[in-house]
């Protein structure tokens, strides 16, 4: 048994949020029958419609995919870009797949991509705090001084203070004049991490994504996939904070 609201939810009919309001509106029905009653319990045998159409269960998947540069983090582009969906195998790009977040065309590395929309809310939800850590090379050498200011915090798009969560200096390559950095963020702000860098006077040469939460690239190549372990999922759902 679950509650009503999160099979909606589950189902691909709304947030877990905006389930609820339309429980409360009384749009769903339960074996034909109102139900406004928050934490409802329902089965599998248990016929739901919303607004009157019955909702259809999904079977739920979960991918980690090393996004390579040049695809954009969507499910279709009008002009004809190529998108990380176009990545997968043909017999996996069923059940509304999307990303979970996105990465930036120019940026590489690790992105899920799901057609489990509560767990999407849950893991880009502010309240998260999931890590998301990247490794990044910028033109020109990276002082401890710049390091510090960075692990402070400064302010991005006029408005913006940006904190990361950790930032350390890999290497350093002064032949060619770049830095090699670590840098650990759990916001999601559009091109964060480059505009960071910006602000210190660093052009991104290239970056990767390498770590969302405790998953890693570990054994995925550049552009390649592989489906989450049953107990990976669970685990991501640990960061679900909305009261039960």
């Amino acid at each position: 048994m679950e509650r009503l609201q999160k099979v909606l939810a589950h189902s691909n009919v709304a947030s877990r949020r905006k389930s609820e309001e339309m429980i409360a509106e009384g749009r769903v029905k339960v074996n034909g029958h109102v139900v406004k009653e928050m934490g409802y319990q329902v089965s599998q045998s248990d016929h739901i419609e919303v607004d009157g159409k019955p909702i259809i269960h999904a079977a739920f998947r979960y991918f980690l995919l090393n996004k390579p540069v040049g695809y954009i983090s969507t499910t279709k582009d009008e002009k004809g870009r190529k998108t990380v969906i176009d990545l997968l195998e043909e017999t996996d790009k069923s059940d509304r797949l999307y990303p979970v977040g996105r990465l930036d065309s120019d940026t590489a590395g690790l992105l899920l991509i799901t057609n489990d929309g509560e767990l999407s809310h849950i893991l880009t939800h502010p309240s998260a705090d999931v890590e998301k850590e990247y490794v990044v090379r910028v033109k020109g050498i990276v002082i401890r001084k710049q390091v510090v200011k960075l692990r402070k915090g400064l302010t991005i798009d006029d408005h913006y203070f940006a904190k990361p969560k950790f930032v350390r200096i890999i290497s350093l390559d002064k032949e060619h004049q770049s830095t090699l950095l670590s840098i650990v963020l759990t916001e999601g702000k559009n091109r964060e991490v480059r505009k960071l860098f910006e602000t210190l006077g660093y052009a991104v040469k290239n970056l990767t994504r390498v770590r969302y939460d405790f998953l890693t690239l570990d054994g995925v190549e550049r552009g390649r996939y592989r489906a989450l372990k049953v107990h990976e999922v669970k685990k991501l759902y640990a960061h679900d904070t909305v009261k039960k």
